[in-house]
This record gives C-alpha cells, sequence and structure tokens, in this order.
C-alpha cells in the first residue's frame, strides 16, 4: 500500500500553530483497526530510512496486538542498523526551581508551599560541575524554571561558566545543552552565542483541552508561545533542538501523533528535524493531578518502537523517571540516549559525592520529580557494557559543525557511522583511563576489543592508533 503526501489544514509557516486537532483524531479514528497488509506496508517503508507520515504513524498505532510484535521487532532491527550498539550518556543539572507557572504536575509550580527554592550561586554551579567531572561527565542538560531571574543573559553566563569548569586529570564539560522556557528570538541569539548544544523544551501535551486543564497559571498558560518556540530558536541560529512530551496528560497515541506532527514542521520550515525526542512519562499521581491517562508498560513500549520507526535518525531519550528494567526495554527498541548517576535536587551532585544530607552553603532545593534508577554513572556503565551496548560521551558532530542540515547530510545516507563508532570508543577509552574502577575497566577495554572487530578495518587501524595516543596521556581525540 502507498501512501500519498500529506495536505495540512493549516500551513507550515513558521511561528504559526501547526497542531491540527481534527486532523489527529480523524487519522486515529479511521486506523484504530489496522489490517496486516497496512502495518507491513509502513514498516516496509520505515525500513527504507524513510520518516513516516502521520497517516503511517495512525495505523502504526492502530495495529493488532499480533502485528504490534512485527511493529517492535522492526523497531528493534532499525535501531541495531542505524544507531548501532551505542548509547549516548550524559548528566542533568538543575540550575534554579524557582518558577512563576503553575502547572498540576509539577513541584516546582508558583503556588506550592512545600517546594524549598533554591538557584545555585556561580560558585555552587562551579562545585556541582566539579563532581560532575569526577565522575566521569562531558555532556549536561542544564535545566531552570520559568522565572525572570533565569532571563537570556543569566542563562548564557551559566553555559560559560559550565564550559569553563576543569578537574583532573582531564575533567571538562564539551557539551552543555539546556532544557528552559520559551525565550523571543533575540532571547534565542543570546543562548546560541554562548556555545549552547541543543535547546531541549517539551509542550507537555499537544492536545489543546489538556493542555488548559493542567496549566492553571503563568506564562506556560500560553499554548502557541510555547508551541512555536523551537521556530523561534532555529530563526536565532540553533539548529540542534530537543521537543518532548510528558506522557500521561492525554491519550498518548494523540501525543506520540503531535511528535511527529511537530517533526514534520521543522522539517517543512527549516529543512531540519529535531535532534532528540523526549517522552518521559509521569510516574506519582496526587490530589493535583487529576485525571491523569496512565501509559501501561506495555504501551510504553509500542509508543518507543512506534517513534524508532517513525523518525529513524531523530535520537531517543528515557531518563531516569524511569526504572534500569523499563530503561533496558527502551534502549532495546529505540532508545538512544539515557542520563547516569543522575541527582535531581538543586545542589545534590556536590551533597552526594561528600555523602552529606546538603552542601555547605545551605538547604538542597526540591527536585521536579523522583527517580526510579539511582544507579552511578559507572554502574550504567558496566550494566551497558555486559549488554553488549557501547557507552558514548562522544561529542564530536557538534564541535565539527555536524548540526542541523549538515547532520542531516551525514547521518541519513547512514554515513554517520564511520564517526560514531569510532568516537564512542575513544570517549569510553578515556573514561576506562581517568574514572573507572580496575574491574569495570578489565571489562571496558574487553569492550572495546570487541567493538573494533565490528568496524571497517581502515577505521579500525586510525582508531587502534588514537586510542595508543589516549593510552599515552592525550584526550579529547575524535573524528
Amino acid at each position: 500500500m502507498i501512501f500519498k503526501p500529506q495536505t495540512y489544514r493549516i500551513a507550515d509557516r513558521p511561528e504559526e500553530p501547526f497542531i491540527d486537532e481534527e486532523e489527529i483524531e480523524s487519522l486515529l479514528s479511521s486506523h484504530a483497526r489496522s489490517s496486516t497488509q497496512e502495518v507491513e506496508a509502513v514498516i516496509a517503508r520505515s525500513m527504507e530510512r524513510e520518516r513516516l507520515s502521520l497517516q503511517e504513524v495512525a495505523v502504526l498505532l492502530g495495529a493488532s496486538a499480533d502485528d504490534r510484535q512485527r511493529v517492535m521487532a522492526a523497531a528493534e532491527q532499525l535501531k541495531r542498523e542505524v544507531y548501532g550498539n551505542r548509547i549516548v550518556l550524559f548528566a542533568p543539572l538543575y540550575i534554579g526551581n524557582r518558577c512563576t507557572n503553575r502547572c498540576a504536575y509539577c513541584s516546582f509550580r508558583a503556588d506550592s508551599l512545600e517546594t524549598v527554592r533554591k538557584t545555585l550561586s556561580d560558585a555552587e554551579i562551579v562545585q556541582e560541575v566539579e563532581a560532575l567531572e569526577r565522575a566521569g561527565h562531558k555532556r549536561l542538560i542544564l535545566v531552570y524554571g520559568e522565572h525572570p531571574l533565569y532571563s537570556p543573559e543569566y542563562i548564557a553566563h551559566t553555559v560559560r561558566t559550565t564550559y569553563g569548569v576543569h578537574t583532573a586529570p582531564a575533567g571538562e564539560i564539551r557539551r552543555v545543552n539546556i532544557n528552559a522556557a520559551p525565550l523571543t528570538v533575540e532571547g534565542f541569539r543570546t543562548v546560541h552565542e554562548a556555545g549552547i548544544g541543543t535547546y531541549q523544551i517539551f509542550q507537555e501535551t499537544y492536545h489543546r483541552g489538556a493542555y488548559s486543564h493542567y496549566h492553571l497559571g503563568g506564562k506556560k498558560q500560553d499554548y502557541d508561545w510555547r508551541l512555536t518556540a523551537l521556530d523561534r530558536a532555529m530563526k536565532a541560529g540553533i539548529d540542534d533542538v530537543g521537543l518532548g512530551a510528558l506522557l500521561g496528560l492525554h491519550d498518548w497515541r494523540f501525543e506520540i501523533m503531535g511528535l511527529v506532527r511537530h517533526t514534520n514542521h521543522l522539517e517543512a520550515c527549516f529543512g531540519v528535524g529535531p535532534h532528540t525526542i523526549s517522552f518521559p512519562r509521569i510516574k506519582e499521581a496526587s490530589a493535583s493531578l487529576p485525571a491523569a491517562s496512565p501509559v501501561s508498560n506495555e504501551d510504553f513500549a509500542y509508543a518507543i518502537a512506534v517513534l524508532r520507526l517513525a523518525v529513524p535518525y531523530t535520537g531517543l531519550i528515557l531518563t531516569a523517571r524511569e526504572p534500569a528494567a523499563i530503561r533496558d526495554m527502551a534502549i532495546r527498541y529505540g532508545v538512544s540516549q539515557i542520563d547516569g548517576g543522575t541527582h535531581l535536587e538543586i545542589g545534590s551532585y556536590t551533597a552526594a559525592e561528600t555523602e552529606t544530607t546538603s552542601p555547605k552553603n545551605g538547604e538542597l532545593g526540591t527536585r521536579q520529580f523522583a527517580i526510579n534508577d539511582n544507579r552511578s554513572l559507572e554502574e550504567i556503565i558496566d550494566s551497558l557494557m555486559q549488554n553488549d551496548y557501547l557507552p558514548s560521551f562522544c561529542t564530536a558532530c557538534y564541535r565539527r559543525g555536524r548540526t542541523g542540515e549538515h547532520f542531516m547530510e551525514f547521518s541519513v545516507p547512514g554515513f554517520i557511522k564511520r564517526f560514531c563508532g569510532p568516537n564512542a570508543i575513544l570517549t569510553l577509552a578515556e573514561y576506562l583511563s581517568d574514572y573507572a574502577s580496575a574491574e569495570v575497566a578489565q571489562r571496558g577495554w574487553a569492550a572495546i576489543e570487541r567493538a573494533l572487530l565490528s568496524l571497517p578495518s581502515s577505521s579500525a587501524e586510525l582508531t587502534r592508533e588514537r586510542l595508543q595516543r589516549i593510552r599515552n596521556g592525550e584526550r579529547d581525540l575524535y573524528f
């Protein structure tokens, strides 16, 4: 079956709303019971590395129980073909939890009397980054509440502060991403000039009614201002963006369609889709969070598989909100990035490193949500390697300018494999040399040897040369 390109009621023009609820709901309804023939046709198209249309995604979302198994098997195969066994690692660093919004699901909401408010001082940012570097991290995402204090100039300042922190023996943060409130085009230019990697923002829910139900006050009540934030980021020159939805606020099928529609919009307007997509689940329910739409583990796994087939070259992120078993499953079917050694209370990395209950300068700020994977970074790295995955701290594409359209030029034809495998090996070698325990290092070098065998002979030879340079003390080598 051939699916024709779609037309949309709302034109794809920058900074104009593009979610058509009637269209999404109509497609979901018309494909509520997809045939095996329809599902297989969509799978075949995805296996050709083509991004799927909304109609095709709706077909997958309407698959029967038996056909779901076909979809998940295809997602597992596509994940291996596009990403190999690499898993990129990062850590979130919450800069401050002051917020003027009243989001029913968030502990940062302005009307919360229990929340301990805290914004890290410059000295505390340095201390937190030092603790993260001593654990072995190279990639961070800085997170901020929505508050006048967290202006574009302030965000840029914290990004530059983070990049300026260095610890022995070779600790440095090579990529700083940010998760922050929507900005103006000029505001985005300011943070772009600070050298950020990815700008990430979640729409939370793409359904306007649900959005209004949960967003009760503050600037975040404006659905359209948030929806078009990435358009303004792109206009400001930030060609590396991440989008997301908080699953559980509305029907998860609608949200998956919304994520794909958002991807379509960015590609139509700017020639490049998002670098990453996130899809955290609400894990806690309370009186302040009525009428949530819970997502079962089975549906969650299937949603990940559908996203992997829908957007083959987009990174999928799953955080420590989920327990280790769920994250292991998610990696199998599509996730390519996870956090490790995560602490969410404001100031908690320093406290955890010194095994105290609070940092020297005061009480820890309240965390935004609970985490369910409390493993250290080393424990996660060890687990990944024992399951035949290759942990990666690579930042090469960003630093080589392979972002936005340039990234697509490399990644869509599959050429990115020339870089990702070798760079993952080199960054893992740095970690093993500088931070790993003897036992983990031994397993890690064995994993590197196995990974080298999977590279083309010419690439393996060049990688071995650089590995020897790393053993001799050089750092930050990449292709």
